[in-house]
This record gives structure tokens, sequence and C-alpha cells, in this order.
């Protein structure tokens, strides 16, 4: 019997396997609006029987945002789309759960979309604006230098987080996700590479979490106890002197006595000069620490592409659930032919029905069975 078909029970929220749909950015919005591209990328992860799908990074205000492109909910319009969008989605899904990965860009914002010139900082004819961080320190070379948030700065952002929440409960998300990883905002306070503050929001791990941890705890309180609340945290800034597997798990701990139901430990993106490995299921062993040191449910991610490797991670009790991104990008109906490889039942429409193995012997040119 294949683990990665099995229910699992987030908090209230249950799953009827252990597939996720990443976040991904689609860098597509109108001012934070979803449009129409929104509509037909959603909608075919909306029937492709993962247990999870989990909306790209939103911006909680305008200059949270990473690119002129990318999803917000920060005013009535995004909020009026993207609840359209979705209500679309699921008239079309059959048991999967949606969430959303609530994000502020920090330093790493007033960027350009990646396909016009490369993610690059927008330049002066490119409408940029002000970015803030922990520190005035730029991402790197040629970035922007941030504003440094005080205070007022701060209790500002979680505001945009709390009410980001409730809209994104409004609009009947299952699943509400703090993104506090990849090199953003919150990660920029979690990690010693990117904040030198002095004072109570830096230096020592607990103070360089405090930040982070009022966001998430607003969150958590802004929401019904039905809308599940999670986080991507980073496991490791893989640098010198940056953030630690064992800082993941003091982090992971915290959240989850704050009432967080899971964290998705990716890592990197802390500094462009760190190279971050990219191997098969590099985060994995990050994950599994978590996950034995803390007991909250966890999410793996990266580099997660057959079956198999699927399977393994969740037999091995490594990770609860497993999250891909390119491998949905190359393949939306990747869930169906897993089931086939592992021999279990995924959601298909009644209108493909006749594509499944059972019933199309040309399934086995196209998708030939393992040795």
């Amino acid at each position: 019997m294949s683990l990665l078909f099995t229910p699992f029970s987030l908090g209230p929220v249950e799953l009827p396997n252990r597939i996720v749909v990443s976040p991904m950015c689609q860098y597509s919005a109108n001012d934070g609006a979803a449009g129409d591209w929104h509509l037909q990328h959603l909608m075919q992860y909306g029937y492709c029987g993962a247990g999870l799908v989990m909306v790209e990074a939103t911006g909680v205000e305008r200059r949270g945002r990473i690119t002129h492109g990318c999803l917000g909910l920060y005013s009535d319009d995004c909020e009026t789309a993207l609840a359209r969008t979705m209500s679309a989605v699921r008239r079309v899904s059959g048991s999967t759960r949606f969430g959303i990965q609530l994000a502020h860009a920090g330093r790493k914002a007033s960027a350009s979309i990646p396909w016009i010139r490369g993610g690059a900082p927008l330049g002066k004819g490119e409408d940029p604006w002000e970015t803030v961080a922990p520190s005035p320190v730029p991402f790197g070379p040629g970035w922007h230098t941030p504003e440094e948030l005080d205070e007022k700065g701060m209790e500002r952002i979680v505001e945009a987080f709390v009410e980001a929440a409730r809209r994104a409960a409004r609009a009947g998300f299952d699943v509400v996700e703090v993104h506090a990883a990849h090199g953003y905002l919150l990660h920029e306070f979690l990690s010693p590479l990117s904040n030198f503050r002095q004072g109570p929001f830096g230096g020592s791990l607990e103070n360089r979490m405090r930040f982070p941890l009022q966001v998430a705890k607003a969150v958590r309180a802004a929401v019904p106890r039905e809308v599940v609340v999670g986080a991507r945290i980073t496991g490791t800034d893989w640098g010198d002197k940056g953030f630690t597997p064992e800082d993941a798990v003091v982090f992971a701990g915290r959240l989850k006595e704050i009432g967080l139901k899971y964290v998705c430990v990716s890592s990197g993106g802390i500094l462009p000069s760190i190279r971050v490995p990219s191997s098969p299921g590099y985060n994995v062993p990050l994950a599994a620490k978590v996950k034995k040191a803390t007991g909250i449910a966890v999410r793996a991610v990266g580099m997660i592409v057959t079956p198999d490797q699927a399977e393994e991670i969740v037999a091995s009790e490594s990770a609860d659930l497993v999250c891909m991104a390119r491998a949905f990008l190359d393949n939306p109906r990747w869930v169906w032919h897993a089931a086939e490889a592992l021999g279990a039942d995924a959601h298909y429409p009644r209108q493909y029905e006749r594509a499944r193995r059972s019933s199309w012997p040309g399934a086995e040119l196209v998708r030939p069975r393992r040795p």
C-alpha cells in the first residue's frame, strides 16, 4: 500500500493524500490582482488530484511584492479577483484542499520580472519602490539599499499580514502559510547574515525570532480555528555564521507552541553569493531533523521529482508531506501517473477518465510500467 496516497490530518483540515503543489510565483498579476493566467494555472492543479494546492507567494502590501507582476492580497480588488478565481477552481476540484502563502519580500523586493531582466533590481525608469529590511544592507551588489524598519514599520507589517490573512479566510482558503524563508523579510530577521540590529530584534536567536513570531502569532489569531496556519521556514542558510538546522528546530518548536500546525522546510536564498545544493531531495535531511526534534507536521520540498522518491520520503518518516513545484510545471498530471506507478487511486475528472491506464492502451506507450 502506498503511504504517499494515504490521508493526512493537518489540524482540522483533512487532506486526501500527502502530495502538495508548491507555491510558485507566476509574475502575472495586475497590481496584485489575479487574472486569466491565474485562472488557467490554478484550474489545472485544482483537478490534478493533489492533497493540497498552495497559491504562490502573495504580497501583504504593495511594497512587499517581489515584482510589479506578483500576486497580492492588500486591497479589495485583490481579494475580489482571487476569490472569483478560487470559486471557479473549486468547482472542478475533488477533495483537494487549497492554501495561500502570505509573504513580504523585504530587501529582495522592487525587482524585475525574471523573463524581462532576469530578476535584477528595478532601475530608475522601471517604477522602483523603497524596500524595507531589518538592517539597511542591500541583498547584493547593485541592489537597492533598504530602509531599516523601526517598530512603527514593523507594526504596520504585522497588521498587513493580519489583514491579508483575513482576506484569505474570506476567500475560502483552508490553509494560510506565513513565508519565513528564501531570503524574504521574515527570514531576513531570522538570519545573522542579514540582521545586524541591536536591541530586542537583533543579536541572539531569541531576539531574531521575535518579529517573525509576532507575525505568525497575529496571523493565527486573525483567522478562524478551522483555517490551518503553517509556515515555510529555512532549514539552513548554507553559509558560515548563518541560520542553522539547530536554529530551525528552535524556531519550528516556537511556531508549534503558538498554534501553527506545520512547517515546510526549505533553505537558502539569504545571499546571492551562497551556492545552494540542488541534488535530489537536498532539503529532506533538514525536514527530518525538524520533524524528529519537534513533532510538528513537516513538509519536505526541493528536487522531489519521482513517485518512488516521494514515497520513500513519507515511508521513512522523514516528512509527513511532500511538496513539488517544477515537477508540476513539467507535468500537471504528476499525481495521476504517480498513482498508477504506486498502485494507488487518485481523483480524475470524469471527462478524463478514458485516459486512465485501465481504459487506454496508449498509456503503455507514453508511460511504460516500471521494471
